[in-house]
């Protein structure tokens, strides 16, 4: 919290960010303004949404902090930056971004909104970055509509890829250093984004369909045409890395694709070995890397999966309950501070203090059992919860007539 103190002018804001922060740390079963303001025990949320929605504060410099934390607290020299998208699933048309879209949260077709993040993966563990709102042309279309939310004027349409290059480019751009980026088939379908990373001299490893089409010394062939020509001696079996249930071993096999451009370019192809189901990765590298690096760098995708998850369960990252753009960032980023700020402190945990052969090595979610029952537990008289028992019974009182007073204006 000193880290982002200097964002906040005024001390209530600042006291007030902490409070919100631990209460994302909770062990609430719902975090929200409602719920964190009565735990952190003030009279009402009304502070805790002026702070989201009103207060001034910058929220894309407190994004530079996490990043800054990050990427120094969890340094790799061969770290991999994560690109991929989550969806929350909400109800309505007026939540910034909403629309009924694809979401893998829900695994369908849902009325939901949809943000792309950044994680740094390293071998010290992993945490969001960055993120960026995805904005349909059902909001950018319709600038009334953008207004009415909170997006700056002018906001154009930008699709996935451009939103992970904008974040890939602010990271680099403040003197971090990443050798790879990883993500799935969205990006790395799309030529920008593969173009983009080139020119910084920035490796890749993105899935891509098996429709794609990559061009060999004997002619242009589909991806999985391609791995039907492939000898067997061709495959290997390597792990992917340490999953829940340890190694992920898949077979593997790589081809050399020629390119008269500096670097180097292969497609790799992942076996399960069980299903024998494939899958398919464009790669690049500006200096020869053997197969076990891309490999490697292939299984830190799934990094992301475990921020998204812990991220969510940990920190309330898809709990916010708010409409406009700038309480949504405000949101997120903080969330974001939350979950990075347990992943350091199991980083650290584990460098400082190796577990003893019967135990597992400390975990986000035991970090955060500890913090809450060491550090941040928090109890109240029984006339504080009557107070807010009142207050929640009486804010519903007034919604309940507002609705009745439409409902029977509305004409027959």
């Amino acid at each position: 919290m000193d880290r982002i103190a200097g964002r906040f002018t005024r001390v209530e804001p600042r006291r007030r960010i902490r409070r919100l922060v631990l209460g994302l740390l909770s062990d609430l079963p719902r975090k929200n303004c409602w719920t964190i303001a009565e735990w952190a025990g003030e009279a009402s949320p009304d502070g805790m949404q002026h702070l989201l929605n009103r207060a001034k504060w910058d929220a894309d410099a407190v994004r530079n902090d996490v990043r800054d934390y990050v990427a120094e607290r969890l340094h790799d020299d061969h770290a991999v930056l994560v690109v991929d998208e989550t969806g929350d699933v909400k109800k309505g048309t007026r939540t910034v971004g909403v629309q009924r879209q694809y979401t893998g949260t829900a695994g369908r077709i849902e009325n939901s909104q949809v943000a792309v993040y950044l994680v740094y993966a390293g071998q010290r563990g992993h945490a969001a970055v960055d993120r960026e709102l995805y904005v349909p042309r059902s909001w950018t279309d319709h600038p009334d509509r953008c207004q009415a939310a909170g997006l700056a004027p002018g906001t154009a349409f930008a699709t996935k890829p451009e939103l992970a290059a904008r974040m890939i480019a602010r990271f680099l751009d403040a003197g971090h250093h990443a050798s790879w980026v990883a993500g799935d088939e969205v990006y790395g379908g799309n030529p920008k984004l593969l173009v983009a990373l080139e020119e910084r001299g920035t490796g890749y490893v993105l899935a891509v369909a098996c429709s794609h089409e990559v061009t060999t010394r004997a002619g242009r062939f589909r991806a999985d045409a391609l791995a039907k020509r492939f000898p067997k001696r061709a495959w290997q079996k390597l792990s992917a890395g340490v999953g829940a249930k340890g190694h992920r071993f898949y077979d593997w096999a790589v081809i050399e694709l020629p390119d008269p451009r500096p670097g180097h370019r292969h497609l790799l192809i992942r076996r399960n070995r069980t299903t024998g189901e494939l899958a398919y990765y464009r790669c690049y590298s500006p200096q020869p890397v053997p197969l076990t690096t891309m490999v490697k760098v292939a299984g830190s995708r799934w990094r992301v999966e475990e921020t998204f998850q812990a991220g969510k369960g940990l920190a309330g990252l898809d709990e916010h309950q708010v409409r406009r753009y700038a309480s949504w960032s405000r949101w997120v980023t903080l969330a974001m501070l939350a979950h990075a700020f347990l992943a350091v402190v199991r980083a650290d945990e584990h460098a400082r203090q190796p577990a003893p052969d019967d135990l597992i090595p400390l975990t986000c979610n035991e970090i955060a059992r500890l913090f809450i029952t060491l550090i941040i537990e928090r109890v109240h008289d029984t006339a504080h919860r009557l107070r807010w028992s009142h207050w929640r019974r009486r804010h519903q009182a007034r919604s309940q007539a507002s609705h009745y007073r439409r409902q029977a204006a509305a004409p027959a």
